[in-house]
């Protein structure tokens, strides 16, 4: 079938998504990026099937052994493999980003397009709850968070994505602001359409953009935090395999047996990277100065 056998509708929907695709391939920066999300996906995804040994399972008469053909990254203190463990540790690491991310994007998209498109009382209240949340640096208001409901799986999670409202609201609120008084939705108001529908179908969609690229670069930024309090033993409990809690564990180690820390770090390192490369291909692709 030839685009010219294609509907009006169906053309001005492709060339849009065209345009997307022929600019992201001509990132360089983007496709790196998009190719170390992929294969950190892959073992999130089959992590079971793919690592080679049970990372529960040491042998002391093994601890501390050097990368090897038997042990490609070596072993821990008692004995677990650390390549088993890093790609176990890519579906845990997942898990918290998905949901930390989510939770953040939801709540704070919720509060930052009911202040903005209300205004008013509603949206001082609002943004004023927002602004003491911002005055705290992220990792502490993540630790205060913890430390408060105590360690564990999802208690991280929980932390993280309350870290992450602030951000999400302020992005819905400035695109909301920057569009309800747009003609689109001037003539949606005009011929009586609710406000459930002027949101959910005028301004979310066209809001949808920077909310993307934030939410990939979240990402990253839940990830650090995560490992960080795992770091300082607040996150995920041993003998659960998560890259920050087995950097703090081969941090005792770094003189004798520098692999059991330096694997880990090297995980964080490369994924934190990949996804900040996605999120600024993704700004660059999206952005409409950069269109054709």
């Amino acid at each position: 079938m030839t685009d010219a056998s294609l509907s009006p509708a169906v053309r001005r929907h492709q060339r849009p998504m065209s345009a997307f695709w022929r600019r992201f391939s001509t990132n360089r920066s983007a496709q790196i990026g998009f190719l170390i999300v992929g294969v950190y996906l892959f073992f999130a995804a089959f992590g079971p099937w793919v690592a080679p040994y049970d990372p529960l399972a040491g042998s002391l008469r093994m601890r501390l052994a050097p990368p090897s053909t038997e042990f490609w990254l070596g072993t821990d203190d008692i004995g677990r493999d650390i390549l088993s463990r890093i790609i176990y540790g890519a579906r845990v690491s997942f898990i918290i980003m998905a949901t930390a991310v989510a939770i953040g994007l939801v709540i704070g998209v919720l509060i930052g397009v009911v202040g903005g498109y209300f205004g008013g009382i509603i949206d001082s209240i609002l943004m004023r709850i927002i602004d003491v949340m911002l005055a705290f640096p992220s990792i502490f208001l993540a630790i205060g968070i913890v430390a408060a409901l105590g360690p564990g799986f999802f208690n991280v999670i929980v932390a993280t994505g309350l870290f992450s409202v602030p951000q999400f609201a302020r992005i819905a609120r400035a695109s909301v602001l920057s569009l309800k008084e747009r003609e689109f939705v001037e003539a949606a108001h005009a011929s009586g359409e609710s406000t459930f529908n002027i949101i959910s179908l005028y301004l979310l969609p066209n809001s949808l953009a920077p909310l993307m690229v934030q939410t990939t670069l979240r990402m990253s930024t839940v990830l650090l935090t995560a490992a960080a309090l795992s770091f300082l033993g607040l996150g995920v409990q041993p003998p659960t395999p998560e890259w920050g809690a087995m950097l703090s564990n081969g941090r005792t180690y770094v003189m004798i047996a520098p692999h059991v820390a330096t694997y880990p770090g090297l995980a964080i390192f490369i994924v934190v990277i990949g996804f900040n490369l996605l999120g600024d291909g993704l700004r660059d692709t999206l952005d409409p100065r950069m269109k054709q």
